[in-house]
């Protein structure tokens, strides 16, 4: 007896019950999730789906493989959307959610409520909260080669050491973001390789989000 093994997501089924072609054999399936019409579907046809997977699984027919969300910067979500999400995650065919974000005390976007990382506190109750460490000069170093390497770009050893001290004063985000300006620098010297000189030079010509602040904390009577 063959055995056919078929790797669906429950959007594929979404999209081949919004537009269906007659069949209900695999092949009817496949053609039906090729077609580029778009139609629209509804929670109805979710719940149906969602109640039809349910009951493969429980007879053995099927099994669930469940996939992983990430969300990042989670506070810049508003409420309905923190609505929608506290009442999906309830579902049994719900993915694992990871949010990210690096805010405190802040309001919850759409109201004027305060809550922990500008997420309501019914759905933070229900998350497992990781700590997390700020990164040392020495892994910001190795976070920074590790990207200049992907991008193809060589730099020399003191180059990335003062990378890695911008980074601490700064982020490791305006750090990395720095790499290509530096390239293009050195470059305009005749050089493949990023020179010290070059991270100072570039350095110099732009700002970070926290010296950007400072500055128009400063000129705060000129800036309007």
């Amino acid at each position: 007896k063959k055995e056919v093994v078929q790797d669906v997501t429950l959007h594929d089924l979404d999209v081949a019950n919004a537009r269906p072609q007659g069949g209900k054999d695999v092949m009817s399936l496949m053609a039906a999730m090729g077609k580029p019409r778009k139609t629209e579907i509804t929670d109805k046809l979710r719940t149906e789906i969602n109640r039809v997977v349910n009951r493969y699984i429980d007879q053995g027919v099927a099994e669930l493989v469940p996939g992983v969300l990430f969300v990042d910067e989670v506070h810049m979500l508003d409420i309905e959307c923190f609505t929608y999400l506290n009442r999906s995650l309830e579902s049994t065919l719900s993915p694992i959610v990871v949010f990210a974000t690096n805010r405190g005390v802040c309001k919850i976007r759409g109201t004027d409520v305060l809550a922990p990382h500008g997420v309501p506190v019914d759905l933070l109750d229900r998350m497992l909260i990781v700590r997390t460490m700020p990164y040392s000069h020495e892994e910001m170093v190795q976070i920074i080669s590790i990207r200049a390497s992907v991008e193809g770009i060589e730099l020399e050893d003191e180059a990335l050491k003062d990378l890695g001290d911008i980074g601490s004063k700064t982020s490791l985000r305006y750090a990395v973001q720095m790499l290509t300006p530096s390239r293009i620098m050195a470059e305009t010297c005749g050089r493949t390789k990023i020179a010290t000189s070059d991270v100072k030079e570039v350095d110099t010509l732009f700002f970070d989000g926290k010296a950007s602040a400072q500055l128009l904390a400063k000129s705060e009577g000129y800036m309007q």
